[in-house]
């Protein structure tokens, strides 16, 4: 799961999976000015090393965000993006550490929001009225405040079953509903799920099933 959020001229990418070269030439993306990452998993960080053609169009590093355990985690799996003695044509970043305050990109402001993927803390984010929170499967009072009166959520829901890490359908409707927003759109999905028709007409009038390509005006 990867969203792109284009706003005030400025793209941003959360996480960039096994597939991101793929999702972003499907898109046609030719700028991407920041990447934020929610965690350190490889379905959320393998994708990394094809910003390179966006240093060789823009000339500088990429802005990335990221928390100190993730920052660790990629220093091992790209250990040559933070080798000391760089070999030529080898992706760029620029490392901004997120801790527990809202930050900036230029002039965007973004908030944290500090949850658990079973035990691993992982992070979602809001950004002025959208929210966006994957693999999740506990979340605090206290970030959940975090999530109140948005237009949009974006929610982890992987099956209609329990599970260990994610949220299940009935954990996403009840915190959806919990915080009332204009609408709300499920992620991180399994083919555990059930069929996209099917399941769409089971869901409260202002919470979908999201799909591959789906794009969202706010």
């Amino acid at each position: 799961s990867s969203v792109l959020i284009n706003i005030d001229g400025n793209t941003l990418v959360v996480d960039t999976g096994p597939d991101f070269r793929q999702q972003m030439l499907r898109e046609n993306v030719d700028q991407l000015d920041a990447i934020l990452f929610t965690h350190s998993h490889k379905d959320h960080t393998a994708g990394l090393d094809d910003i390179r053609s966006y240093n060789f169009k823009s000339k500088k590093p990429m802005e990335v965000f990221c928390s100190n355990d993730v920052l660790s985690a990629l220093k091992m799996e790209f250990s040559y993006i933070f080798a000391n003695l760089k070999y030529p044509g080898i992706p760029k970043v620029n490392v901004n550490l997120i801790n527990d305050s809202d930050f900036y990109f230029k002039n965007i402001k973004i908030t944290p929001i500090k949850a658990l993927h079973h035990k691993l803390p992982i992070l979602g984010f809001r950004i002025q009225n959208f929210v966006y929170l994957t693999d999740v499967s506990e979340i605090s009072f206290l970030e959940k405040k975090k999530m109140y009166n948005a237009d949009l959520i974006v929610l982890d829901s992987l099956r209609k079953e329990p599970h260990l890490s994610h949220f299940c359908l009935q954990q996403s409707i009840d915190l959806i509903q919990e915080l009332n927003p204009k609408k709300a759109y499920l992620i991180h999905i399994s083919h555990l799920m059930g069929l996209h028709e099917e399941v769409n007409k089971e869901l409260p009038p202002n919470i979908f099933l999201s799909y591959d390509g789906l794009k969202i005006n706010i």
